[in-house]
């Protein structure tokens, strides 16, 4: 038997069906569902299978004027085989009634899940200075802290030791040329592994990979303290030498990529890309860090070397190398772990891609230049490119900045050491200042209009002291320490850039390129600084400081300029980019 029953919904009408003994008679009677709902229990005879009688049970409440018995009997159909299938008509209009109601009631439940509350502005602050990772963040700080702890030790601890072997300063320059060729070449390539692999094991096997090549820089260098070598030239072709060029440049390029894996790719990922308060105050703690441990590194290695000797000092330095590595690759793990496993994955899921696959079939040389074309051209292509330009132009100025060419400047004019090292020392406290500076100026000023206020102040002040010393007067002392004074205060604008350009970097930089695009971004600085390096070797005379220093200015200028053009005519990439900022 088929039952037919039109326009009828689940919840409006409750059918029972109950086989009856099988009579001679097919009619159908129709009765009240009673309370007690009883299932269907078919009983059938033998060998009667072509007519059966079946008793239909409707809810009456619901239904009503439902067809007589004849009017059934009418409309009752015969299948092929000699069964009679009986069809009933429903009234519906109940049924419909009863549907609109429930369509009007949930439309009003929709209206009011639609209605969503629309948070305040101070809300919105709140959540923009607060990261998505807190947890991961402060496990993050602690790593770097560990890591840049070891790493500006050695920094320092490297030339000084090789100083003390040689007073030439040929092998030193040569380590830190041929360190820097190192990082322009390899950079590219590091970053287009990076990429392709899963962060934690990668940044792991890198940290393992520089605290190696840091341990046998320490053995080289105390083997070479026990030769004693006669000149320059003949350290220079020592065994020993050559395995510390080729260590030290391996130590630099992996430093390199675990400093940009922390700084362009997981500070972003802990803090929140569409967060700009809380990645301003992550890359201002980062780079506060960094700064204190330049500071501490070099101060704790210098406090050891005027009680020890050089080889103790190094046997000691080695120990803390040795001790770091579990603290760093265990703070990593947590850190991931605190993250809900956000840093643990790979950008590019399949791993036989296009460049892994290459490293099978191809030899080691083209692939690195194929890497290294490959990094120029995201570079190039990069949404934020002008800004990127302006932080490398800042890497010409080798001169108006703590370094080599102001020690040697300022000694040729007579000034005494320890105003010198507090001309250095100072320079980094006002770094550390300018990482507060720059996370206020982010949130009142916005991101893109707080790089340019530091790009401008950065140039004022170096316009300023170039002036004051094509004065003439620079050998007076007074003109001087204006000259250092204002020289000082231009790092809090340079310094400011340096963390805000980074996080502009890291919101317009794909988070799938941004270790290639990062290291290639620092070989880039490198090759500038480089360059900078050969003119002042080619005019080394401290007469033509003057020359080196307006060279300088004109970089920093022109990275000013640069990117205020850029600001002054936003793209639709650039305010999709910085959609979130206020102040674009």
């Amino acid at each position: 038997m088929v039952v037919v029953v039109s326009n009828a919904q689940p919840w409006s009408a409750f059918l029972t069906l109950r086989q009856a003994p099988l009579t001679s008679s097919s009619s159908f009677r129709i009765r009240p569902l009673t309370p007690r709902f009883r299932p269907l229990t078919p009983r059938f005879t033998t060998q009667r299978l072509g007519s059966f009688n079946t008793r239909c049970s409707i809810n009456t409440d619901v239904l009503t004027d439902i067809a007589t018995d004849q009017e059934v009997r009418d409309d009752v159909a015969t299948d092929d085989c000699g069964c009679t299938i009986p069809v009933l008509h429903l009234k519906s209009d109940i049924l419909e009634i009863e549907a609109l109601n429930l369509l009007a009631k949930g439309t009003f439940v929709d209206t009011l899940l639609t209605t969503l509350p629309v948070l305040s502005e101070e809300e919105q602050n709140i959540i923009a200075a607060t990261p998505a990772h807190p947890a991961g963040l402060y496990a993050l700080y602690a790593s770097c802290l560990a890591g840049y702890m070891v790493e500006q030790l050695w920094n320092f601890a490297s030339p000084a030791a090789i100083a003390l072997i040689h007073p030439s300063l040929l092998p030193v320059a040569l380590m830190g040329f041929l360190a820097k060729l190192t990082v322009i070449v390899g950079g590219p390539l590091v970053g287009k592994l990076m990429d392709h692999f899963p962060r934690v094991p990668a940044y792991n096997c890198l940290s393992i990979v520089q605290t190696a090549a840091q341990l046998m820089s320490v053995g080289m260098i105390i083997h070479g303290h026990t030769l004693h070598p006669t000149s320059a030239s003949s350290l220079l072709f020592r065994p020993w030498f050559i395995v510390l060029v080729l260590v030290g440049a391996v130590e630099r390029l992996s430093g390199l990529a675990l400093g940009v894996a922390v700084e362009r790719d997981w500070i972003v990922l802990l803090a929140g890309t569409n967060r700009p308060v809380a990645l301003a105050q992550a890359n201002a703690v980062l780079s506060r860090i960094n700064l204190l441990c330049e500071i501490v590194g070099a101060a704790l290695f210098g406090i050891l070397l005027s009680k020890y000797e050089l080889v103790v000092c190094l046997k000691i330095a080695a120990g803390l190398m040795m001790g770091a590595l579990p603290i760093v690759v265990s703070l990593t793990w947590l850190t991931n772990k605190l993250s809900s496993g956000v840093l643990d994955r790979a950008v590019e899921t399949c791993l036989s891609c296009s460049f892994p696959s290459s490293l099978k079939s191809e030899n080691i040389v083209g692939v690195g230049l194929e890497a290294i074309k490959h990094g120029w051209f995201e570079y190039i292509r990069q949404p934020v490119l002008p800004a990127s330009i302006a932080y490398v132009l800042l890497y010409f100025n080798v001169v108006l900045a703590p370094g080599g060419l102001m020690t040697a400047f300022l000694t040729q004019q007579g000034l005494n050491p320890s105003i010198i090292g507090g001309f250095s020392g100072l320079c980094a406290f006002v770094g550390v200042a300018a990482t507060f500076v720059s996370a206020k100026m982010v949130k009142h000023l916005g991101i893109l209009k707080a790089g340019a206020a530091g790009l401008v102040f950065h140039a004022s002040l170096l316009t300023t002291a170039v002036a004051v010393y094509w004065s003439g007067c620079l050998s007076q002392q007074t003109p001087i320490f204006f000259f250092l004074a204002l020289v000082v205060l231009s790092r809090l604008g340079h310094m400011s850039y340096d963390v805000i350009g980074q996080q502009i970097l890291q919101t317009g930089i794909p988070a799938s390129k941004a270790n290639l695009i990062g290291t290639t971004e620092v070989s880039v600085a490198s090759l500038a600084e480089s360059i900078m390096l050969g003119v002042a070797i080619v005019v080394n005379d401290v007469s033509h400081f003057g020359f080196l220093a307006t060279l300088s200015l004109v970089s920093v200028v022109g990275a000013a300029c640069l990117y205020c053009r850029w600001l002054e005519n936003p793209t639709d990439t650039q305010r999709t980019l910085f959609s979130f900022s206020p102040h674009l």
